[in-house]
């Protein structure tokens, strides 16, 4: 049975910016980073839990096979899980 892809809300400060979509929080945090955020906090939506990850993205070359439509420059994601939390609310 496949997993069913969860809705994710990056929060900043008190603000909630975002909604990445991802079958776990992990995925979820990569998307993030590849739009620039360093500073990934998530929270699932119908949880208290928060997931906290520091992220980076670096310019990379395309692998060989890559498609005709691909740049020969990407962008590579990579986040790093530093821990939970449980939100009191």
């Amino acid at each position: 049975m496949a997993k069913e892809t969860r809705n994710f809300v990056l929060v900043e400060g008190s603000k909630e910016i975002g909604i990445f979509t991802g079958r776990s929080p992990r995925q979820a945090a990569l998307k993030a980073a590849n739009r620039g955020f360093t500073n990934i906090t998530l929270r699932e939506r119908g949880t208290k839990k928060l997931h906290i990850f520091k992220g980076y993205r670096k310019q990379v070359s395309a692998p060989g096979n890559r498609p005709s439509w691909m740049p020969e420059k990407i962008w590579k994601p990579n986040v790093k899980k530093s821990g939970t939390k449980k939100i009191d609310k």
